[in-house]
């Protein structure tokens, strides 16, 4: 195991509004409030799903090639320099990163996605 999943990440043009939202539709409260960025799980910090503010935001059309989905997803690793060789073998690039072992790091997946290790910030 490389590491666990630790949220989806979905990008919009107002965190607070998309996050009300959710968290009636998934029965989820928020864990952390910022005017950019809302977390929502359960108390155990489960289930999380994450709304990040994105200026001149375009809303994904479906099947339209223009008009992509928007989200990634954040993994939690103890150690971003022993995770990194494991994903980079696995088809991932590195396209932002950090040389500290605590943080986090963005990678593309084989065909372009993004998603993010993730360290714990304790």
């Amino acid at each position: 195991m490389i590491g666990q999943l630790c949220a989806i990440v979905i990008d919009c043009p107002n965190p607070s509004e998309l996050a009300d939202f959710y968290g009636k539709l998934l029965s989820l409260s928020r864990i952390d409030d910022a005017p950019d960025f809302v977390l929502l799980g359960t108390p155990e910090r489960k289930e999380v799903v994450s709304f990040q503010r994105v200026p001149d935001f375009r809303p994904p059309q479906w099947s339209v090639p223009g008009h992509p989905q928007q989200m990634h997803i954040d993994v939690m690793v103890a150690d971003l320099d022993v995770a990194e060789p494991q994903v980079l073998a696995l088809g991932a690039t590195l396209l932002d990163g950090s040389d500290k072992p605590v943080g986090y790091r963005v990678y593309a997946d084989p065909v372009g996605h993004p998603f993010c290790l993730l360290t714990p910030m304790e």
